[in-house]
């Protein structure tokens, strides 16, 4: 709570021991600006938040299914 999310990433990505998180930015801001500083300072990806409650759990299920398949090939590769 009052840190924005902007310093909490670049936070993440300086120090050695979380450097490598993969981040999901969850934000209600669609503003370019926004979304460029976010992968700028190392987002994996970013995703607006839903308004609707039918689009926030199919924006949940795409994250699982992101993270699912982002945790098999990582597997696969050991």
């Amino acid at each position: 709570p009052k840190v924005p999310g902007h310093a909490v990433l670049a936070r993440i990505r300086s120090e050695s021991r979380t450097a490598s998180i993969p981040v999901v930015v969850l934000s209600s801001s669609d503003e370019r600006a926004d979304i460029d500083r976010a992968y700028e300072l190392g987002a994996n990806s970013y995703i607006r938040k839903a308004v609707h409650l039918g689009e926030f759990v199919e924006m949940i299920q795409q994250v699982g299914g992101y993270w699912l398949g982002l945790n098999l090939t990582a597997e696969r590769e050991r």
